[in-house]
């Protein structure tokens, strides 16, 4: 997401769009500056030789590249009058500095370098005043008034970014909570904390010096360290943690804060449903599948030998801090491995995910743009709906509930478990959804081309979608002890036509193996 000032000239776009950069630690691009250092012209040379219409041309590309840098965008004062232009602008901040005629005339005087206020400058610009400020009014997210002093309007706008970047979605539950989503959200998840006596804070080795930093602003609390990815999830890390609240003599008024990936919050959410029989739990996961999955819905566990997530509870949190500044420096992997959560929200409920994934694969790879904001967080919303109304998994017969988002998950966890958990979750996820529409295929849900929707999209952000590693006869092994199967029964989530899952059970087992050859 860019913030955007818009505004007719000498509203100050230049002065403040520099200034609130700083204070945002964010770049500052200008589009004429832009333009210019392009072409190597001037912007009122560009107007002279080669007219007005080649030069939105120009700033059409230049408005394109400064939006997708994630900072501060200060907008030519007729560019918001360009059509495409104006479509670039969703999802994205876009401030009005509003600034009356008779200031504007004042400040710009007879400045011969505005091309378009060459004459009566007072006539020109109540003239552009007219045409232009109802677009400025239906375009912008907010107005603020510019005849202030510039540290006014650049604290203003701050107050505003500070709560209109916040999403809010709320989880129906025993206790119901809110995630938040957006830019700086983890100190808001610091607030809710109020009213709790001591605070422990458990988070992976590479995220000491953030969990240190959070522990200094909490009297009282205490550091627990647990190893890095699958290996946290195990008994003996758990009975580690159990021990040092013990040790710390944690009592019911007291809570846990799971810092870090998807097995953090996985263990920490285990770890406070267990220790005292129940303490508040608090989740700041920091990567994209922590957000997109393991955080939210209240599923908390750890692995054994013999499966995944084989031994957990349900536990909500009090509150979900999903803080996208904490994106910012994920490898592109990791990146990829959360989008295979996401974009399973596509296939099972939200198909607007899908087209953001087919319409910019590499702006929804890119954690600082709009397109990620929205997918991730409409991801978000399909699980926190799906949960909301299956909160334990005790759907009806004949409903899917809460099963559907294991889309692509019963054959993601034998893959886990037969390499070692050295494949990243979403990546096993991909290959688990590919091989779920093979199966739909072969018993007519699902067509050819939804099919190849699944390769195509999934394929675009860089996750696979084969895999041939193993024999399918160790692989259907380990399925046998999926979280899903009853009994004897093997059950697959699959899709009934693209955004409408079902479960099934005693799929032949031919049909099965011939569906894993497809995806080899």
């Amino acid at each position: 997401m860019s913030v955007v000032l818009i505004g007719l000239p000498a509203s100050g776009k230049t002065t403040v769009g520099a200034a609130l950069a700083t204070v945002l630690g964010l770049s500052f691009i200008d589009t004429d500056v832009l333009i210019e250092e392009r072409t190597g012209s001037l912007v009122r040379e560009i107007f002279a030789d080669q007219g007005e219409d080649h030069f939105r041309q120009l700033e059409q590309v230049a408005a394109a590249d400064a939006l997708a840098s994630g900072g501060v965008v200060s907008l030519g004062g007729g560019a918001i009058m360009t059509e495409a232009i104006r479509a670039m602008l969703p999802g994205h901040q876009v401030v009005w500095l509003d600034v009356s005629v008779v200031t504007l005339t004042r400040r710009a005087g007879m400045n011969r370098l505005r091309p378009l206020l060459l004459t009566d400058v007072r006539a020109q610009m109540s003239a552009l005043a007219a045409k232009r400020l109802p677009v400025y009014e239906r375009t912008a997210t907010w107005r603020v008034d510019a005849e202030q002093p510039v540290d006014d309007i650049v604290a203003q706008i701050m107050d505003h970014l500070a709560s209109a970047a916040v999403v809010t979605v709320r989880v129906e539950a025993d206790q119901p909570y809110d995630v938040l989503i957006g830019r700086g959200v983890a100190s808001k998840l610091v607030e809710r904390l109020e009213g709790v006596a001591r605070i422990a804070i458990l988070h992976p080795p590479v995220l000491h010096d953030r969990a240190a930093a959070m522990a200094a602003k909490l009297p009282g609390a205490m550091l627990i360290e647990a190893p890095a990815g699958e290996a946290a999830k195990t008994t003996t890390v758990l009975d580690h943690c159990w021990r040092a609240l013990a040790q710390a003599g944690f009592t019911r008024s007291d809570a846990v804060v799971g810092l870090g990936g998807g097995t953090t919050t996985d263990l920490a959410g285990f770890v406070a449903a267990t220790m005292l029989r129940g303490l508040p739990y608090f989740s700041l996961p920091t990567t994209v599948l922590a957000m997109a999955d393991a955080a939210v819905g209240g599923k908390t566990g750890v692995n054994l030998p013999e499966g995944k997530n084989l031994v957990g509870a349900f536990w909500e949190p009090r509150a979900v801090a999903c803080d996208l500044d904490f994106l910012g420096d994920l490898p592109s992997a990791e990146v990829a491995s959360g989008l295979g959560e996401i974009i399973k929200c596509g296939f099972i409920a939200d198909s607007e995910i899908l087209d953001l994934a087919r319409l910019d694969p590499q702006a929804l790879t890119n954690t600082s743009t709009p397109a990620f904001a929205e997918a991730l967080t409409r991801a978000i919303q399909v699980k926190t709906a799906v949960v909301s109304q299956d909160l334990r998994e005790q759907a009806k017969a004949g409903q899917v509930g809460r099963e559907a988002l294991n889309y692509g998950h019963t054959l993601a966890h034998a893959i886990e478990k037969v390499e070692g958990f050295t494949w990243a979750h979403g990546a096993a996820v991909a290959v688990g959804m590919v091989f779920a529409a093979e199966v739909a295929r072969r018993l007519g849900l699902l067509n050819d081309d939804e099919v190849a929707l699944h390769r195509e999209v999934l394929a675009s952000v860089g996750l696979p979608v084969s895999y041939h590693a193993s024999d399918w006869s160790q692989l259907r092994s380990v399925m046998s002890v999926d979280k899903k199967a009853r009994g004897n029964h093997l059950r697959l989530v699959l899709l009934e036509g693209i955004g409408h899952p079902t479960a099934l059970a005693d799929i032949p087992e031919d049909l099965l193996a011939d569906s894993y050859a497809a995806i080899g």
